[in-house]
């Protein structure tokens, strides 16, 4: 790799984990104000209406950011990707390293989370996004990597196919328990106001998760390491 990409990398760490640090601060915040019995299911408690739509914008807001970071840092469309996901894996990855160091927790890499919010709550154990984030960073240097033999990178349609269909299986190992929630117990016809709905909140706030759909989450993960593998055989020599 290039001196000049190497700086990019290391510049692109400080900035991404200085946001890690932002976003485990504002959760420590939600958490002392929503959730004082802690992070563990059932999640006692529930965000306020009118903080749960800031807080929709605040994690999109974080997307653009990081996306922003990966725009600014090439000028061609495969490096900015990379860029934005290198950003986006190293955020993850250490957003967890100062939850656990400000506040013990997660107890452990098999603690189960609430990942996301948008449109609906995602969860899964933390060593979930963990393994997804460490798959980004290998993704992303490689194609920095390359770029840097100045030669034109591309990912080809087989390898864009085993990626969208690793995000599909992946997303809905973490979308299905509240969707099956929101979708199984009649409450789809009002899914715009469940901020407001005491009975899905009343739901919610007893629900625990019972297992995690590891087989989907493995093959998955098997797909995407397809398409890495792929596009590296393709583009080494």
């Amino acid at each position: 790799m290039k001196r000049e990409s190497v700086n990019k990398v290391l510049a692109v760490s400080i900035y991404a984990i200085a946001m890690g640090f932002l976003e485990a601060v504002i959760v420590i915040y939600l958490r002392k104000l929503f959730y004082p019995n802690g992070f563990s299911f059932p999640l006692i408690g529930f965000i306020e209406p009118s903080i749960l739509n800031i807080e929709w914008i605040r994690e999109f807001a974080t997307i653009v950011m990081l996306a922003a970071v990966g725009y600014l840092a090439a000028k061609k469309f495969y490096v900015r990707f990379a860029y934005f996901l290198y950003a986006f894996a190293v955020w993850d990855i250490f957003y967890y390293v100062f939850l656990k160091l400000t506040i013990n927790w997660p107890s452990s890499l098999l603690t189960w989370d609430l990942l996301f919010l948008i449109p609906w709550p995602w969860i899964g154990p933390v060593i979930a996004p963990v393994i997804c984030s460490l798959l980004f960073i290998v993704f992303a240097l490689l194609i920095i990597h390359f770029e840097d033999k100045v030669k034109p990178v591309k990912i080809s349609g087989i390898e864009w196919t085993a990626f969208i269909i690793a995000s599909i299986l992946t997303l809905y190992s973490w979308l299905y328990d509240y969707g099956a929630l929101i979708f199984k117990n009649g409450f789809g016809s009002s899914f715009l106001t469940l901020e407001n709905n005491s009975q899905f909140i009343a739901l919610v706030s007893s629900y625990s998760p019972s297992s995690y759909n590891w087989t989907l989450f493995s093959i998955a993960v098997v797909i995407a390491i397809f398409g890495i593998i792929s596009f590296y055989r393709r583009n080494k020599d």
